[in-house]
């Protein structure tokens, strides 16, 4: 019986692990959904989509976006934003 619970435990830590690595569908579609909310709100997603940029240039544009032009991001969307474009459209 204990052996059970063990393995149970062992299983339940391996799967938290490896949805916490490499995030959830849902929070990749979040990270899609957050990029057309907000970005979308002063010029076309498309935009964004139509460029292949390392992390740093789409850092630097979406900061700029953020600081400069007071688009309406907290620092955390941002970051998710920075990621989900890198990863989806990066160079």
């Amino acid at each position: 019986m204990k052996s059970g619970i063990f393995a149970l435990f062992i299983l339940c830590a391996a799967l938290l692990f490896v949805s916490s690595r490499y995030g959830s569908a849902e929070e990749k579609g979040d990270a899609k959904l957050l990029l057309e909310k907000k970005c979308g709100t002063c010029h076309s997603v498309e935009k964004a989509k139509s460029q292949k940029k390392t992390k740093g240039e789409w850092e630097t544009t979406v900061m700029r976006m953020k600081n400069v032009n007071m688009a309406p991001i907290s620092s955390k969307e941002a970051m998710t934003i920075i990621d989900y474009l890198t990863t989806h459209y990066g160079k």
